[in-house]
């Protein structure tokens, strides 16, 4: 092993020594190892490229492919409109609804124009009813026309809205339809026809001669008849008073007919049927009564007055609802006192209730102090304190929403749940000019809280905080409800999403 090792040391030794003294002649020596080393730093780079490549292909793609534009609501529900089955149009249509969503009211208009689906048809239309939205009277009345090509619930609907809507252009159809007496469409087209002979002067006095001759000579039905009645009322035309006492001054007629003529007196505010109104608040029937005493409302007066206050000392419920119904249409400031005593004392909830709107619709500075009072009481129930506040707010928002605020604070800090409920549905639809602060406080809130802060940002258009709103579009960390709320402020408010 020794003499291995000496005898390759000393060769290594001569070949360094030749390379020193005569290098050209021991380059062809070393190109194979020269092509070695080349090939193996070849194959190296070959082998690193092929390795990292894949991720640089996908840095090349995070930072020059364009991130995804993510979908407003509004985009992804006018693509269910226009690409989506009937079932999906048809419960979009219902969240549309319960969400009163106003931003797509012209394609709802182009859906209904081209179908006959029932569900569809009649969602479009009651929610343009509720909503009182004109734009589908020419597609109701060609519902009403092609009636034998339609389902019953799709002409019903085009009916009501037409109704609803109090269209005079659709006079014609809907006495038309009326005249052909048909059955399943006679009650909803008779009230329908008198609304829209109500918009239309020129058409009240024709329709209401026309609804009488019906009455007097075709055998109609017991609902048909009553729907007459209340048709009358709503044409306003002063040719039914006469028919209208005498079911009124009838005390063999049915309850119910007399009801309805009472009512549709009110509506016609004739004075020629005062005295009968009068009369019918003496009847032995409370339901007539309290009907007699609410149709005082309009008719002016000493002795109509008289009545009314004379109501509250009813001992049936009923009339003493009617008294506050009539003081508030009235406006009547020297019921005032019955009102407050009503309201603080009265045995039935709806009693209180309704003399609490009626001081609400007097609206002087007396009734407001009865309200503030009510609202200010905190040993008061909770439907006293949230009525009243309803009112305040209604008369004078820029006060009251400040003091309403004050209170949700109470009943949260003092666990009153049903309460500060109640105040979070009141303050929602409150319009004022210095909310901001309040908006804020919600917005620190819990999920309702953040809720209302956004629909009094919408209501109010308050644009200041449209940072806060984009704050919420976070679905995975606010949940989709509410980010699909902030997403439609943003756009109610006129302003960009993304």
């Amino acid at each position: 092993m020794i003499k291995k090792s000496s005898h390759r040391e000393h060769r290594d030794t001569e070949v360094t020594e030749g390379i020193r003294r005569e290098p050209l002649l021991f380059l062809p020596s070393l190109w194979p190892l020269c092509l070695r080393v080349l090939r193996v730093k070849f194959l190296l780079s070959v082998v690193l490229f092929l390795f990292l490549s894949p991720f640089n292909f996908i840095h090349a793609d995070e930072s020059d492919e364009p991130a995804p534009v993510e979908r407003t609501v509004e985009d992804r529900r006018r693509d269910t409109l226009r690409f989506g089955t009937e079932t999906e149009i048809a419960t979009l249509i219902q969240t549309i609804r319960t969400e009163r969503y106003t931003l797509l009211d012209d394609e709802l208009i182009e859906v209904a124009e081209n179908t006959r689906n029932r569900s569809i048809f009649t969602g479009i239309f009651g929610y343009f009813g509720e909503m009182e939205k004109s734009g589908l009277e020419e597609r109701a009345m060609r519902a009403i026309r092609e009636r034998d090509y339609e389902v019953n619930d799709t002409v019903t609907a085009a009916i009501s809205y037409l109704g609803r809507m109090r269209a005079p252009e659709a006079v014609d159809v809907l006495r038309d339809l009326v005249q052909s007496a048909e059955s399943r469409f006679l009650n909803t087209s008779i009230r329908a026809l008198g609304r829209a002979a109500g918009a239309n002067p020129e058409e009240a006095d024709s329709t209401a001669e026309f609804l009488l001759e019906f009455y007097n000579h075709r055998s109609a039905s017991d609902e048909a008849r009553y729907e007459i009645i209340v048709a009358l009322g709503e044409t306003g035309s002063s040719l039914a008073v006469s028919f209208l006492i005498e079911r009124i001054m009838n005390d063999d007629e049915r309850a119910a007919v007399r009801m309805a003529a009472l009512d549709a007196m009110a509506k016609i505010g004739d004075e020629e049927g005062l005295p009968a109104v009068i009369f019918a608040t003496t009847s032995t029937d409370p339901n007539v009564r309290s009907s007699a005493v609410a149709a005082l409302g309009p008719f002016p007066g000493e002795e109509a007055e008289r009545a009314v206050l004379e109501a509250f000392r009813d001992s049936n419920f009923r009339a003493r609802i009617g008294a506050a119904q009539a003081a508030g249409r009235r406006q009547l400031e020297s019921a005032i006192p019955f009102l407050r005593f009503r309201a603080e004392n009265d045995d039935v909830v709806a009693v209180r209730e309704e003399s609490i709107k009626a001081l609400g619709a007097i609206n002087n500075s007396e009734s407001m102090e009865v309200l503030d009072s009510l609202f200010s009481n905190r040993r008061a129930s909770n439907q006293v304190r949230l009525v009243a506040a309803e009112m305040l707010l209604n008369n004078d928002p820029n006060t009251y929403s400040r003091r309403v605020f004050i209170e949700m604070q109470e009943a949260q800090r003092t666990h009153q749940t049903p309460l500060y409920n109640g105040f979070v549905r009141l303050m929602s639809p409150v319009k004022s000019t210095n909310l901001e602060d309040i908006v804020l406080h919600f917005m620190g809130g819990g999920v309702i809280e953040k809720a209302l802060a956004l629909d009094m940002i919408m209501n109010n258009e308050i644009r200041s905080m449209e940072e806060e709103v984009r704050s919420l579009l976070d679905e995975r960390r606010w949940g989709v409800s509410l980010a699909r709320r902030a997403e439609r402020t943003l756009e109610v408010l006129g302003l960009t999403v993304n």
